[in-house]
């Protein structure tokens, strides 16, 4: 195996000052995604999204981000995968956006907040159709299974149980959360490790920025 410890890039791509900061981290956000998804990145609304359960074991898997607004950042999940059992439990997360082609990163912490059922369905019935058969057959989402067989199988049935032309219904085990943010912290990769990182946090009504040493 390659010495791991012989391998690091040097990032020199950009720099991050405070006066680059929009007083908004939302905007901020917004801003930096936005020129992640004008370069063509691939997946750059891919993010980390670590929970922990009762004990504070934690966990952390890759979803997509589907919304970012004033209410919050929204994702969508079986709420009796293994996310959903932590956050049924410690509705508590930190998500992680990782950019290494523009040498970025964005943590966000929050508390977390089920969407109401309106908004999980208008969701749902958007995705693709393969996508909505999906979310019925994995269910229990993290549970064991025998075989890949035994999967496709059950996604078969569905297909012939819901054909082209009669509507999907969400599942009842199955819609979206919202992470509200309670800090961000913006990530710019420099050289020699000494790396530009700003942390926002509540303040009242607004934000209060801080630099972080690397």
């Amino acid at each position: 195996m390659t010495d791991l410890t012989d391998l690091r890039l040097s990032y020199t791509r950009a720099e991050l000052h405070r006066r680059d900061l929009n007083a908004d981290p939302l905007a901020q956000f917004q801003g930096w995604l936005q020129e992640a998804l004008a370069a063509d990145l691939p997946e750059p609304y891919a993010v980390s999204l670590a929970t922990a359960d009762e004990t504070g074991r934690p966990s952390v898997r890759t979803v997509l981000l589907r919304g970012a607004d004033a209410q919050g950042f929204t994702v969508y999940s079986n709420y009796q995968s293994h996310k959903g059992r932590d956050l049924a439990v410690n509705p508590q997360a930190e998500l992680l956006f990782y950019w290494p082609q523009q040498e970025r990163q964005v943590r966000i912490y929050g508390r977390v907040e089920r969407l109401d059922d309106d908004e999980s369905s208008a969701y749902f019935h958007k995705r693709p159709r393969e996508s909505q058969l999906a979310a019925h057959a994995s269910d229990p989402q993290s549970a064991p299974i025998a075989s890949r067989a035994e999967l496709d199988a059950k996604f078969a049935a569905l297909e012939a149980r819901f054909p082209e032309g009669v509507t999907i219904p969400r599942p009842e085990f199955w819609g979206g959360y919202r992470v509200r943010p309670g800090s961000y912290e913006f990530w710019q990769g420099r050289a020699n490790r000494m790396h530009d990182r700003f942390e926002y946090l509540r303040d009242g009504e607004g934000w209060r920025i801080t630099r972080l040493m690397p």
